[in-house]
This record gives structure tokens, C-alpha cells and sequence, in this order.
């Protein structure tokens, strides 16, 4: 694709990109000031192994009624006996999508051993969500080899309809992970997780406030993030414009946008409307202002 044409494949991707945040105190109304109310809008709440499922289940409840929402899953936060309950619950707030992820939390005789046992376990209770999220992981993980993350989406791809991609800052890596995990025959659509334009001192404040075992998984993990988002290089908005440009690319199977708020929901969803705002001209009626996602 052109760079000309970018732009226009640009603005269906922020349209409908998805919001990512974690239960904290103030969410709920961060989102509900920050964000214009919709059911096309999606906000993904995240697992918290401090905090537990309950305090996801609370920001899902107070954000059900006015939005998309997609709790995380976190397989090893998951008791077996509880699943069937939990399912219930989410099925009786309108909940149509998951996210499964294994999760940081140390697993336990009763929580599922990972995420795969935890879809197996979806699909007996008759597969009671239209759409289930797997990670992805663009430019590795620290701990597991890459030929152990695609085996582990090959494994994981018939119980799931979409693939959610871990932060990624490199398009052409970008672009060379989705090739290669095409040619491994796994074909789900893939969520690009693009870091929203974050203020790097809140980002670290804000992660000294999360939980003590919280905070430390949070700076060990973003520790990259935090250094390369503060980069003078690095643009939240040139990077879409490179995803968009891959967008193009059907075989690469990109169908959205997955963005990293850090809790910065105000900061984020300005920039994706603004954004939206200068496509307008190319997408009359559709992407301003006044039309909201």
C-alpha cells in the first residue's frame, strides 16, 4: 500500500480500536467521561493477580451497561468449580466477548493450568461466548521461545476466534511475525496492541500505585516499554499509519487496533478521536467529532 493510501485504511482501524484498561480506583469514571457511550465502543478490562477477578467482574459490571466490554480471563486466576458461575454472571451482563490469557498469577490445584485448559473447559460448557481473544506475542516474550508461543496459537486455534497481539513498536517485525505465524496455519484475525501515546511519568507513577506484587510484575515487564515509548523516535501516531499500511496485506489478517491505555484513558481517546478528526475530510460524516466510533 502507498502511503497515500494509508490514511485510508487508517481511519476503519481507529474507528473501532479497542480500549485497553485495568481495575483501579477511577477507572469506571475515567471511562465513562473520557469515552462516548455506545455498544460499538469496546473497552477490554484487564486481570489483576493482586486484586483477583473480582475487582475485573466490578469494573465490568459498572461499564456493561453502556459499552462493549471484554473481561480478561486470566486462565491461572480461574478456579475450575467456579468457571460455570462466572460464566453465568458475565453471560447475565450481556458479555458476548473473552479475552484468555494464562496470566502472571502462580496457578494452584484448583485454577486451570493454563489457557488452553481453560478453553477446552469454554468449549464443554458449549462455547457460551460468541468471541474468545488468545495472545500473541510480535516481538517474543522474555521467558518462552517463539517456536513455543506459535505451537501454543496452533494448539489454541480452533477454541478462539481472534488473535490479541502483545504492545508491539516495530513494523517490520510486525509484519514478519504475522507472516510467519500465517505459514504456521494459524489463520485467526489479529488485534495489533499499539501503546497509546502515554505520558512515561504518569505511566511510572501510576504503576507504583497498582499493588506491591502488581507494581513489580509491571515495571519488570514494561521496563522495555517504558524506555522505548519515552524514545524521541518513536510516534503512537506514525506506528498505526505502518500498521494501517500492513493492513492492506489481507493475508496478514489484521482486523483492529488493541490500544495499551495504561489507565491514561483521557490521553488516548483524545488522540484516537483527533486522529479520527484529520481523516474526516477522507470519510465525510463518519469519522468526526460529532459521529463519535
Amino acid at each position: 500500500m502507498s502511503n497515500r493510501r494509508a490514511p485510508r485504511a487508517l481511519a476503519p482501524l481507529l474507528r473501532s480500536a479497542r480500549l485497553e484498561v485495568f481495575p483501579s480506583a477511577g477507572i469506571v469514571d475515567q471511562v465513562h467521561e473520557h469515552v462516548p457511550a455506545g455498544r460499538t465502543v469496546t473497552v477490554t478490562v484487564t486481570a489483576s493477580p493482586t486484586s483477583g477477578l473480582d475487582a475485573t467482574l466490578a469494573v465490568v459490571e459498572r461499564l456493561a451497561p453502556r459499552y462493549r466490554v471484554v473481561p480478561h480471563l486470566a486462565a491461572r486466576m480461574v478456579t475450575r468449580d467456579a468457571l460455570p458461575e462466572l460464566v453465568s454472571r458475565l453471560q447475565g451482563l450481556g458479555v458476548t466477548e473473552v479475552f484468555v490469557p494464562g496470566g502472571d498469577a502462580a496457578g494452584t490445584a484448583e485454577t486451570f493450568d493454563g489457557a488452553l485448559e481453560l478453553l477446552l473447559a469454554l468449549d464443554e460448557l458449549g462455547r457460551p461466548f460468541e468471541h474468545v481473544g488468545i495472545t500473541g506475542y510480535p516481538e517474543s516474550h522474555p521467558g518462552i521461545p517463539d517456536e513455543v508461543l506459535v505451537q501454543s496459537m496452533w494448539d489454541k486455534r480452533r477454541h478462539a476466534t481472534s488473535l490479541v497481539s502483545n504492545m508491539t513498536f516495530d513494523d517490520a517485525a510486525l509484519g514478519a511475525w504475522l507472516r510467519w505465524v500465517r505459514e504456521r496455519g494459524v489463520t485467526l484475525p489479529v488485534h495489533v496492541g499499539v501503546p497509546g501515546p502515554v505520558d512515561p511519568a504518569r505511566l511510572l507513577r501510576m504503576a507504583t500505585t497498582i499493588g506491591v506484587g502488581d507494581s513489580v510484575r509491571f515495571l519488570r515487564k514494561q521496563r522495555g516499554v517504558l524506555a522505548r515509548i519515552a524514545l524521541p523516535g518513536f510516534s503512537s501516531t506514525g506506528f498505526v499509519r505502518k500498521v494501517a499500511a500492513l493492513a492492506a496485506d489481507e493475508g496478514l489478517g489484521i482486523c483492529g487496533l488493541h490500544l495499551y491505555t495504561f489507565n491514561q484513558v483521557e490521553r488516548v481517546e483524545a488522540w484516537r478521536r483527533q486522529q479520527l478528526d484529520a481523516l474526516e475530510p477522507l470519510h465525510p460524516g463518519r469519522g468526526g467529532r460529532a459521529t463519535g466510533p
